[in-house]
C-alpha cells in the first residue's frame, strides 16, 4: 500500500504525516505538490492524505481556495473510482469542501484556537478504550444539519466521537462543541475519511504516545 501526501501552500503537518508514515508505520509515501495532477502510480488499494495547516492562508473559509486545486481535481476523480482518502485537521475541511465528505467546519465554540492532547473512541465499537491523540485548529467545530446527521448514523459513518479517558462521550471532553461528539466520519462507500485529531503527532515512542497506529491500523489495516 502506498500513501500520498499532498503538500499545498501553508500545509504544515505534511512533514509530521510523511515521517510518521514512512518511520513509525513503515510505509511507502510519495510527496504530491498541490498543482500537479498525475496520480497513475496509484491503484485504488493506496490512499491519498491531505495533511493538517493553513492552505492558501485560510482565506474565504478553511480549505475553500485549496478544494479547487489542480491536485484535488485528482483527488476527487480518485476517490469517486474508489481510492482511498484521509483529511487530516485542515484536510477534513477540505474533504468537505470538496463535497467528498458531508457537513462542515465552523469555528470552535469557545471561539479560541484548542491545542492540546484530547481523548476518542470508535464511534461503531463496544469497547471503551479511548485513544490519546492530539488537536491543534480554530475552526474543528464539525456540523451538519439534522437530515444528514440522521443518514450519518444510519449508515454509520461517524467513525470517531470526543471522549473522557475512560471512554464516555461527554460534553466536557468535546474540544471544540462538535455536534454529537463527532471527531471523524467517512462517506457511505468507506473510503473517504475525515478527523480533525492528529494521528501522526501520536505514533512515536519518542512523543511517549503511540495511540495514533490504532488509528492507522483501524482505517487501514497498519500498525
Amino acid at each position: 500500500m502506498k500513501f500520498g501526501v499532498v503538500v499545498f501552500p501553508g500545509s504544515n503537518c505534511d512533514r509530521d504525516m510523511m515521517e510518521s508514515l514512512k518511520n513509525d508505520l513503515q510505509q511507502q509515501v510519495i510527496q504530491l505538490w498541490h498543482k500537479d495532477k498525475d496520480l497513475s502510480m496509484f491503484t485504488t488499494d493506496d490512499c491519498i492524505v491531505l495533511p493538517g495547516g493553513f492552505s492558501y492562508g485560510d482565506y474565504l473559509r478553511c480549505g475553500a481556495i485549496a478544494r479547487f486545486s489542480p491536485m484535488m481535481q485528482s483527488v476527487i476523480e480518485f476517490a469517486n473510482k474508489g481510492g482511498k482518502v484521509l483529511g487530516v485537521c485542515n484536510g477534513f475541511q477540505i474533504l468537505c469542501e470538496s463535497g467528498l465528505l458531508p457537513g462542515v467546519l465552523l469555528r470552535n465554540s469557545q471561539q479560541q484556537f484548542v491545542c492540546k492532547n484530547i481523548f476518542m473512541k470508535e464511534a461503531a465499537s463496544e469497547s471503551c478504550q479511548a485513544l490519546k491523540i492530539p488537536v491543534a485548529h480554530g475552526e474543528g467545530r464539525y456540523f451538519a444539519n439534522t437530515k444528514t446527521l440522521e443518514e450519518l448514523e444510519m449508515h454509520r459513518q461517524i467513525i470517531y466521537r470526543y471522549c473522557d479517558e475512560e471512554g464516555k462521550i461527554t460534553k466536557e471532553a468535546n474540544p471544540n462543541g462538535a455536534i454529537h461528539n463527532i471527531a471523524g466520519i467517512c462517506n457511505k462507500e468507506r473510503n473517504v475519511y475525515g478527523m480533525m485529531p492528529h494521528p501522526e503527532r501520536a505514533t512515536s515512542s519518542i512523543l511517549n504516545n503511540e495511540d495514533g497506529k490504532n488509528v492507522f491500523n483501524h482505517l487501514f489495516g497498519i500498525n
